[in-house]
């Protein structure tokens, strides 16, 4: 599409973008994509499997093929390439547990009184949003983001050369699911991890944990990270994708926090959309900027210049920036 002519084509688009979103939600929670997988190829079979009315499922399922989802060949709908790998549950890609976390009222509410916050210049929601003390939100994320979440834990693994390391201290911050620390300790056995969480996400961490066969290597701080002591002597400490919902000077006192349970040599992991310094992309980096907007008092999207002040005010050395395709996360890595 050309940005440079007018397009009522790019208006219609934003203007109902929502709807695309919910289609895809219902089928999702419909379990339409794994019904087609399974051998339920039409409207009726699929009324039966899944509990729905013939005329609603008709016209969610042209919405899907309109929408790239679905194939359709004459009264047979199939699955596309990206419902094949990522919608149906079966499928060691399925990411469809996402769409529950990244829709849900919270994040709606926010972004349904977003010329308010732009006003503002942070959140109007009430109460501090997601960040009041053990929100429930923090369960329904552990659960529904951890399928994405394995993904990118695996390419940080990578990354860090996990499964040659001499063995590991690592501590987790705002865990969450705790697949970041968990994957490092499935791939090295001389891995022991730390996750810190409030107590009721910590729950879910842990059945990811004994799934994974490490939880005797994985132990457990409840709490916020800016009350509870991390110890010391920490080879690795991450930060998965928390940062961003606070103001720099909060950032900076939790990296120096960092800094000092960090043995000597140690690291600082940071993982979240870091767009460059114009701005201007990476487009989910950007767009990720307005949900901190839509959602925080004063988080934001760093990038990485704005990183490396933080991190400098907080004591540490020499910091990179790596990215971690086809993610679109990226990694800030900081030495203490």
């Amino acid at each position: 599409m050309d940005h440079n002519e007018p397009s009522l084509a790019l208006l219609w688009d934003t203007f109902t973008g929502y709807q695309r979103t919910a289609a895809l939600k219902a089928a999702i929670e419909l379990d339409v994509f794994t019904q087609i997988a399974a051998g339920a190829e039409t409207v009726d079979a699929l009324a039966v499997r899944c509990q729905a009315a013939p005329r609603g499922l008709r016209a969610l399922l042209n919405h899907l093929v309109m929408d790239g989802f679905l194939s359709k060949d004459g009264e047979r709908y199939g699955l596309r390439p990206t419902a094949a790998a990522f919608l149906v549950r079966t499928s060691p890609g399925y990411v469809g547990s996402a769409v529950g976390f990244i829709s849900s009222p919270m994040i709606v509410e926010g972004f349904s009184r977003l010329t308010d916050a732009v006003r503002r210049g942070g959140t109007a929601v009430p109460d501090e949003g997601a960040l009041a003390p053990e929100h429930p939100v923090w369960v329904e994320f552990a659960r529904a983001m951890a399928p994405l979440a394995g993904m990118t834990a695996m390419l940080l693994a990578n990354l860090l050369d996990a499964e040659r390391a001499p063995g590991w201290k690592v501590l987790d911050i705002a865990a969450g699911h705790g697949l970041f620390g968990i994957t490092l300790a499935r791939l090295n056995a001389g891995v022991q991890v730390t996750g810190l969480d409030w107590p009721n996400v910590l729950a879910v961490a842990d059945e990811h944990a004994r799934a994974a066969g490490v939880a005797e290597r994985f132990h457990t701080l409840c709490g916020s990270a800016f009350e509870v002591p991390f110890g010391e002597g920490y080879d690795v400490v991450l930060l998965p994708n928390f940062l961003h919902h606070f103001d720099p000077p909060t950032c900076e006192r939790l990296l120096a926090k960092t800094r000092a349970a960090l043995a000597p040599g140690g690291r600082a992991v940071i993982v979240e959309f870091v767009p460059e310094d114009d701005r201007l992309g990476p487009p989910d980096a950007v767009r990720f900027g307005l949900v901190m907007l839509a959602g925080t008092p004063g988080g934001d999207a760093y990038t990485f210049g704005e990183y490396q002040t933080m991190l400098r005010n907080a004591g540490f050395g020499s910091i990179a920036l790596h990215d971690l395709p086809p993610s679109p996360a990226r990694v800030v890595i900081a030495a203490r």
